[in-house]
């Protein structure tokens, strides 16, 4: 089984990337989609999240509300930290059994989508970007798209989505740690030819 790291900046188009990997034929984990299954209402992480940051993260239901939680961590340094000491290990447990799956079902290529993965290398922090990757991949668009997509998604401001990028490493520092890198900023079946491209080459890594 091979181990292939992807991330890539916010807005980045990153979600459509795995997709195609997946289509492919990779097995792909997506830690985005382990922290949302993580913080759901009543589970025991949230409650530690509640615990360091207050009730005002949640909404009148009891579940997150994801951009207040943003608001917050995003403009401090420091409550990011906090914020990752109490996410970071219960993502990289259930982490660690999906990957154990994979290769007890015979996936041969399998693909661990990670938000801040290069962060993460670069910092000799993140139990998930120090794994032993057979390669890495980073999808990447210009910063003023990056800007745009975030704008439009999150439903933010561009002062909020500048913060959220400035709390990444800058995309051509990501690009020169990447062992591959998918430009998303044109066509869909422009993105296509790269991804299966990059796919053949690391079927060889």
């Amino acid at each position: 089984m091979k181990l292939i790291g992807l991330s890539g900046g916010i807005g980045s188009g990153k979600s459509t990337v795995a997709r195609m990997f997946r289509e492919l034929g990779a097995t792909v984990i997506d830690a985005d989609a382990i922290v949302h299954e993580l913080q759901a209402k009543g589970t025991p992480l949230l409650e530690k999240m509640v615990a360091e940051f207050g009730g005002k993260i949640l909404g009148d239901d009891g579940s997150l509300q994801r951009k207040t939680l943003g608001a917050l961590v995003f403009r401090d340094p420091q409550a990011l930290q906090r914020l990752n000491a109490l996410v970071h290990p219960a993502v990289i447990q259930e982490m660690g059994k999906r990957i154990q799956a994979a290769a007890s079902a015979g996936a041969e290529i399998v693909i661990l989508d990670v938000p801040l993965l290069f962060e993460g290398q670069k910092r000799g922090s993140g139990s998930a970007a120090l794994l032993p990757y057979a390669a890495t991949v980073l999808a990447y668009v210009p910063r003023a798209i990056q800007i745009e997509r975030t704008m439009k998604r999150d439903r933010c401001s561009a002062d909020e989505a500048e913060q959220r990028l400035a709390a990444q490493l800058d995309i051509e520092e990501k690009k020169a740690l990447a062992n591959f890198a998918i430009d998303n900023s044109g066509s869909l079946a422009a993105t296509q030819s790269q991804v299966s491209q990059v796919f053949e080459k690391l079927k060889k890594v």
